[in-house]
């Protein structure tokens, strides 16, 4: 795997640019209540416990900012929002699971050790 070059600057390599978009400790998580459905704010702060609300958002700022969930707001009182993946955000659901299979037989590894 090497990096890409684009004109004369060195871009960052595939593997590593994936890792910029899922990488953290809440992004796997908040991918992984999104794969489920679409969820309101509250929602997903109440499934993640320890997350605050400012991370929560910040997060979420993000995910859109890198084109992997979209963000629906509803003009009524009071103000509703809805969070859901788009296409991008879908296509990650495959490397989530490998990614959950690997560590399924990793821990199987450390039990028998």
């Amino acid at each position: 795997m090497e990096a890409q070059v684009v004109g004369s600057e060195r871009a960052s390599c595939p593997v590593e640019r994936t890792l910029e978009v899922i990488g953290g400790r809440w992004k796997v998580l908040i991918l992984r209540e999104l794969f489920d459905g679409v969820k309101r704010f509250g929602q997903l702060h109440r499934a993640l416990a320890g997350i605050t609300q400012k991370m929560l958002t910040q997060q979420l700022r993000e995910m859109e900012s890198d084109g992997i969930v979209h963000r629906e707001v509803y003009l009524q009182v009071p103000p509703k929002v809805e969070y859901s993946l788009t296409p991008l955000g879908e296509s990650l659901k495959p490397i989530m699971q490998s990614m959950h299979e690997w560590g399924v037989r990793h821990l199987d590894r450390d039990v028998k050790n």
